[in-house]
C-alpha cells in the first residue's frame, strides 16, 4: 500500500522556482531516499510535504491531498519532520525534549514505554538524560532530534541530512540506530542524505533530483549498479 505519493510537485521561494515536477512514492513501512547535488531541491521536497513551503501538484498521504495544510495539521496526520540542523530545544533537558515530542499524546504508559525504547536505541541519551540539549555533542543532538520526532508516534518520518556535520563513525552509529528503529517500529521513512553510502544502508529505493526534477528512480541495488550513480554519489 502506498502511504505517500508526490505527483509533479512544484515549489518556489518568491520568484525562484526550486521544484519543477518532483514525483515519488513511499510504501507503508518502506524507506525511500532522495539523492541529488546541493540545490537540487531535496530539502524543499521535505518542506513541501510538511507544510512549511507552499507547493503545487499533488501530495497524497493515505490517498488524500494534504497540500495547503499547516505544519501542525500535517504533524497531526502522522508525519514527523526531522529538519536539517536538528533544532533541539537547548534550554530543555533530554527528558523534556522527548516529552515535547509527545505533546499531542495522552497515553502516559505508552509515552513512558516509548522513552525507554528510545533510551535503549540511543544509549548516549540515557547517559545524558538530565542534561540540557545545548550541552550535547552534535551526534547526541541528532539522536535527540530523531527521538523527539518518534515520540509523536508518526506513520512517516521525514529525515533531512542526519549525517550532516558528524564524524563518519558517529554518523554510522546514528544510521545503525535509525535502521533498527525502522525494523522494530515499522515507521515509513523518506530520507534526504548527501552520503549515499549511508542512505543505501537504510533505504529500499531512491529518487535522484536534478534542478528540481525527478530524473531517475530505482531500487538500491539498481542504483548501485549504475555507473553514473557510483561516480556521482558512491565515490566509485
Amino acid at each position: 500500500m502506498t502511504l505517500l505519493e508526490l505527483e509533479s510537485v512544484t515549489a518556489s521561494y518568491g520568484p525562484v522556482q526550486v521544484l519543477d515536477g518532483v514525483s515519488l512514492s513511499v510504501p507503508e513501512g518502506g524507506a525511500v531516499g532522495i539523492l541529488g547535488a546541493n540545490g537540487a531541491g531535496k530539502t524543499t521536497t521535505l518542506r513541501s510535504i510538511s507544510g512549511t513551503v507552499r507547493a503545487g501538484g499533488r501530495i497524497l498521504f493515505e490517498g488524500k491531498d494534504i497540500r495547503g495544510k499547516r505544519p501542525e495539521q500535517v504533524a497531526a496526520l502522522g508525519i514527523a519532520h526531522v529538519p536539517e540542523g536538528r533544532g533541539s530545544f537547548g534550554a530543555l533537558t533530554v527528558r523534556e525534549n522527548l516529552r515535547v515530542g509527545a505533546y499531542l499524546r495522552r497515553d502516559r504508559k505508552g509515552i513512558a514505554a516509548d522513552i525507554e525504547f528510545l533510551l535503549d536505541l540511543f544509549p548516549n541519551l540515557k547517559e545524558r538524560y538530565k542534561s540540557n540539549a545545548s550541552a550535547l555533542s552534535g551526534g547526541e543532538q541528532q539522536m535527540l532530534a530523531v527521538g523527539r520526532a518518534v515520540m509523536a508516534k508518526p506513520r512517516l518520518l521525514l529525515l533531512d541530512e542526519a549525517s550532516l556535520g558528524l564524524a563518519p563513525s558517529t554518523a554510522k552509529v546514528v544510521y545503525d540506530a535509525i535502521a533498527r528503529l525502522r525494523r522494530e517500529s515499522g515507521i515509513a521513512m523518506l530520507v534526504v542524505e548527501q552520503n549515499a553510502n549511508l542512505a543505501f544502508r537504510l533505504v529500499d529505493s531512491a529518487t535522484v533530483l536534478e534542478t528540481g526534477r525527478s530524473v531517475l528512480s530505482g531500487t538500491t541495488a539498481e542504483l548501485k549498479g549504475m555507473d553514473e550513480i557510483r561516480r556521482a554519489y558512491l565515490g566509485g
